[in-house]
């Protein structure tokens, strides 16, 4: 799965936020769709089609328990995680909790990214895109430059 665009949206008094039907295409099949979100790492909230949840949920319970560090990675990585599934009109309700958390109020943007969605506060999202970094290209390098294309 490739997810990918920004979508600005609103969520309703009652905490409902409509997914877009061009995401909803990307995803694919409607009948049965159903998501989890939990917190993401930068103060948004990360929306999984559930089987994208699944295969990670399956990493990170594969990790040794044994380990300090893994128990405190799947206690962060996992608090909060609720499923969710999409209602007739295409919503899917945000849990409160995670909807303050998140400093989600009305105004968002789902940010598509790979195999998942992020949803941001859109303050907070322009916020973001105002921190870019000076050289978008020194970051490119840095973290793509040894990368070879698959055709090579």
């Amino acid at each position: 799965m490739n997810l990918m665009g920004e979508y600005e949206c609103r969520i309703d008094p009652k905490g409902r936020l409509r997914l877009p039907s061009d995401l909803l295409a990307q995803i694919g099949e409607r009948e049965g769709l159903s998501f989890v979100m939990n917190r993401g790492f930068e103060n948004c909230l990360t929306l999984y089609p559930k089987q994208v949840w699944d295969r990670i949920n399956n990493e990170v319970n594969s990790l040794n328990q044994f380990v300090k560090k893994n128990r405190e990675f799947a206690r962060y990585f996992l608090r909060g995680a609720t499923p969710l599934e999409l209602d007739a009109a295409d919503r899917i309700l945000l849990p409160k909790r995670l909807q303050e958390w998140a400093g989600i109020d009305k105004d968002v943007v789902l940010s598509a990214i790979n195999d998942r969605i992020e949803i941001w506060s859109k303050d907070q999202y322009d916020q973001l895109l105002g921190e870019e970094p000076d050289d978008f290209s020194d970051l490119a390098e840095e973290v793509l430059g040894n990368v070879r294309p698959d055709d090579e």
